[in-house]
């Protein structure tokens, strides 16, 4: 006797679930090497029928040596450390900004919403080099912004409006009846906000606000045309210094994905440890 025989609905299926998804990713990591794979192989083939001369032994000493006074590092480690140091100043301003933003366009002030979505609009329809230029070159002189703070203020600005978009899509995804309890103990909105509604949305934010920060990453080589001193902009010292353009720019991309992976995984771990404690 089948379900459809004693008149009950079937249960509804589920194509993918978390099982399927785990056993996909071993594929999706293998894809994604053989492209890489592909990738590289073109580019030695190209470099190859050229005639380039490939000098990867130089390489090693742009990430440090070790001397008598221990290791010193090298030029790109310095330039990821000022790729962090960029990112993580930028990604913090945008973070604050983005709540100010999404709680403007939630509140029921009609001023408030206007001005968020006006941002929004400015935000979204500009490209990032030019608002780059604008800070720099139009706002740095009359605030007296040097090279450093506009490339921070520039990846604020830009990934602030897509971030308070996710902040926006996180509240509102918290079940009305917490708003509902809050009020029903005498909490004003401000208080539901710091205590109840922000605290639950954070589950709801990891893997968006992941990619956000890792998109945000790889926009922070953008500062390389005003010579910010960050990674890109160390690598393309590099090449006019050596003109080892193949063997640096296949090790700055390596270094990116090396950073983007770690911060990928790491997240996935700590949402799985999350999960668990739900």
């Amino acid at each position: 006797m089948t379900l459809a025989d004693t008149g009950r609905p079937a249960a509804p299926q589920r194509p993918w679930t978390a099982k399927r998804v785990l056993n996909a990713r071993p594929v999706a990591v293998a894809l994604y090497l053989v492209i890489v794979a592909a990738i590289v192989w073109a580019s030695y083939a190209g470099a190859q029928r050229m005639g380039y001369n490939w000098q990867w032994y130089q390489v090693p000493k742009y990430f440090g040596s070790f001397t008598d006074d221990g290791f010193q590092p090298g030029e790109i480690l310095f330039g990821l450390g000022a790729t962090v140091l960029l990112s993580g100043l930028s990604f913090l301003l945008a973070v604050a900004l983005g709540l100010l933003v999404a709680l403007l366009r939630l509140s029921g002030l009609v001023v408030g919403r206007a001005v968020a979505v006006g941002y929004l609009e400015l935000i979204r329809n500009i490209p990032l080099l030019v608002l780059l230029y604008l800070f720099y070159y139009v706002l740095g002189p009359i605030f007296g912004l040097d090279r450093w703070w506009a490339s921070i203020l520039t990846l604020a600005v830009f990934h602030a409006a897509l971030i308070s978009e996710i902040l926006r899509a996180a509240i509102n995804a918290v079940a009305q009846g917490q708003w509902e309890a809050a009020s029903a103990i005498g909490m004003s909105r401000a208080q539901a906000y710091r205590w109840i509604i922000l605290p639950q949305s954070v589950r709801f934010l990891l893997p968006p606000m992941t990619g956000e920060f890792i998109a945000l990453i790889k926009s922070s080589a953008i500062v390389s045309v005003i010579a910010v001193a960050e990674l890109t902009t160390i690598g393309r010292n590099i090449i006019s210094d050596t003109f080892m353009s193949f063997e640096i720019w296949f090790t700055i991309a390596g270094v990116y994905l090396i950073l983007t992976l770690v911060l990928s995984f790491g997240v996935s771990a700590l949402e799985r440890r999350l999960a668990t404690r739900q």
